[in-house]
């Protein structure tokens, strides 16, 4: 038995995950979308609340971590298993000022009740690593997915559940639905006005492995290179290399400066991919609010709210659908 009809505005993984969870739930679903590759399309796909937080964000940390047990306990369900590229973070860091960070965050995660292990052998857990790196940390619960891969997933899932597929709306009047999920990212306040979401540009680079260099790393390395942060993902032909974080309106063009600061500070961390092909640079802009944390939950009776995720769009999917799935079955039952 059907739902309701619930329209979905937004087709990055926030919009397909709440579009999947719901037709799951027996709602017939309809998908606004547009042809523009968004954020989903340049994210690393971490899915990495430890090695992601830092002290103060007590909060994110633990919705990241309700998010994580889900990733681990259901919503890869259905799904390819090869989506996913990596089952461990390492997080390391350059020189001292850095090791000083690194046990800032570890200390904190301890504080928290989340202990994360601590090693000062960070050669024999990564040997790619560059000589006289030592200090870092395991997350060894963390995983990292092919963002690409995962959101063609969900776009599988949906259509065989039935959703279907509309272009773009751009007032909220146009939509004929009993709900309504505004989940478009940067431009959830042109919906919604008082949303509080503003883009927040970052470059990432993709690193294609070449014969004779270097083997691709096995896990996630996250480093403090020098006060900067950089991260090193998976996949299945190379490396994803991120990310540069600062505001500058809509701007998606790469620029020199955040490129050569990303090669840079990868290449101190791991010297080999120095021979490894230079396949793309992209800019991507992060949907961010003021606190750091997303904005997910009911704003009347027919419009619902699931944007504003910033750097952890990927990981807090899961949490986000199972959010959204709940306020539904709420107003179901409360008409």
């Amino acid at each position: 038995m059907m739902a309701g009809s619930l329209a979905v505005i937004g087709g990055g993984v926030i919009g397909l995950s709440v579009a999947r969870r719901a037709a799951q739930d027996g709602w017939s679903v309809r998908v606004h979308r547009t042809e523009a590759q968004g954020a989903s399309w340049v994210a690393g796909g971490m899915l990495a609340p430890h090695s992601e937080g830092w002290p103060g964000e007590d909060a994110l940390l633990a919705i990241g971590l309700e998010s994580l047990k889900l990733w681990h306990t259901g919503f890869l369900d259905g799904l390819p298993p090869e989506v996913v590229t990596a089952h461990e973070s390492l997080v390391v860091a350059v020189d001292r000022a850095d090791v000083a960070d690194l046990k800032t965050v570890a200390d904190w995660l301890s504080g928290q009740g989340h202990p994360v292990t601590v090693t000062t052998a960070a050669r024999d857990v990564e040997p790619l690593l560059a000589q006289g790196i030592r200090h870092g940390f395991r997350a060894d619960t963390e995983l990292a997915v092919d963002n690409r891969a995962l959101v063609a997933a969900l776009e599988r899932a949906c259509a065989e559940l039935g959703v279907q597929w509309a272009p773009p709306v751009y007032e909220l009047a146009a939509v004929d639905a009993d709900q309504r999920v505004i989940a478009n990212g940067i431009d959830a306040p042109t919906l919604w006005p008082s949303l509080a979401v503003h883009p927040v540009k970052g470059e990432v680079l993709r690193l294609r492995w070449r014969k004779g260099c270097m083997p691709l790393p096995q896990r996630v390395v996250r480093a403090r290179v020098h006060g900067r942060a950089v991260y090193l993902v998976p996949r299945g032909d190379g490396v994803v290399v991120g990310a540069t974080q600062y505001e500058h309106g809509r701007d998606t063009a790469p620029v020199v400066r955040g490129v050569r600061d990303l090669l840079d500070d990868a290449c101190a961390v791991m010297p080999g991919l120095g021979e490894y092909e230079l396949a793309e640079c992209a800019a991507g802009l992060r949907p961010m609010t003021p606190d750091g944390l997303p904005l997910v939950g009911r704003l009347d009776e027919c419009t619902l709210a699931a944007t504003g995720h910033g750097r952890n769009g990927f990981l807090l999917a899961p949490w986000t659908a199972e959010r959204i799935a709940m306020e539904l079955v709420a107003r179901r039952g409360a008409t």
